[in-house]
């Protein structure tokens, strides 16, 4: 019976050969020729077996219940062509993220899901505060202190009038599109812009007759004590 780590080492063979020799990616029989396009690096390799290891760490009861033996070295294969549209680096945040948020294994979904940045990385309020500080904002809108400015923006986009007289069911929606839009451009490395606040208006002033300004004067050489 070959060990854990000589399994890995022929499973890291085989795949390396696999990507450079087979039209086909290995373990997917019939897979479209997009598939195959998709190049096996040795750090989507390595992302791979180091997934498994940190998930074996600490999910292991649940791990070994989900991949008994061998399994999990043909879950390895499974799992490297579903996400090899991944970088090697967000491959192991999905995972390392599951790890820090979920009791639970977690599924191929999981960490794909998982693989993009957090929102609160960036500063950014989870989509539904995000909404529910867009309804709740006073006016003048530009003149309040958002949390981010992307829930302005995201606001504005979705329209104050239609946010503020539609039930949530239909209007967190459409502020969910136009919110995850300015983050996505937040998440890409996007400044976005401040509101502009609105000016206050100019104070108007009556100038002083004569006898009010000396009246002025000689309150103030009293209080200067002149």
């Amino acid at each position: 019976m070959q060990d854990s780590k000589t399994l890995t080492e022929n499973l890291s063979r085989k795949l390396k050969s696999s990507s450079t020799n087979s039209p086909t990616a290995a373990g997917r029989a019939g897979s479209a020729a997009s598939d195959a396009e998709q190049p096996i690096t040795d750090g989507h390799i390595d992302a791979i077996n180091q997934l498994f290891t940190e998930l074996e760490l600490a999910y292991h009861n649940q791990f070994h219940k989900a991949f008994p033996g061998d399994k999990a070295n043909v879950a390895k294969q499974l799992w490297l062509h579903s996400l090899l549209d991944l970088s090697p680096e967000e491959i192991l945040r999905g995972g390392r993220r599951s790890i820090k948020e979920s009791a639970y294994l977690p599924t191929l979904h999981t960490i794909r899901e998982l693989s993009r940045p957090s929102l609160r990385d960036f500063g950014l309020p989870d989509t539904h505060s995000a909404y529910l500080e867009a309804c709740r904002a006073p006016s003048p809108k530009a003149a309040y202190n958002w949390s981010h400015p992307a829930v302005y923006h995201a606001g504005r986009a979705a329209d104050w009038f239609f946010l503020a007289n539609n039930p949530e069911r239909a209007a967190f929606p459409v502020f969910r599109e136009h919110y995850e839009r300015f983050c996505e451009r937040v998440i890409e490395g996007e400044e976005l812009t401040q509101p502009d606040t609105p000016a206050l208006p100019q104070e108007s002033t009556t100038p002083l007759s004569l006898d009010e300004r000396r009246q002025k004067l000689a309150e103030l050489r009293r209080e200067l004590d002149l």
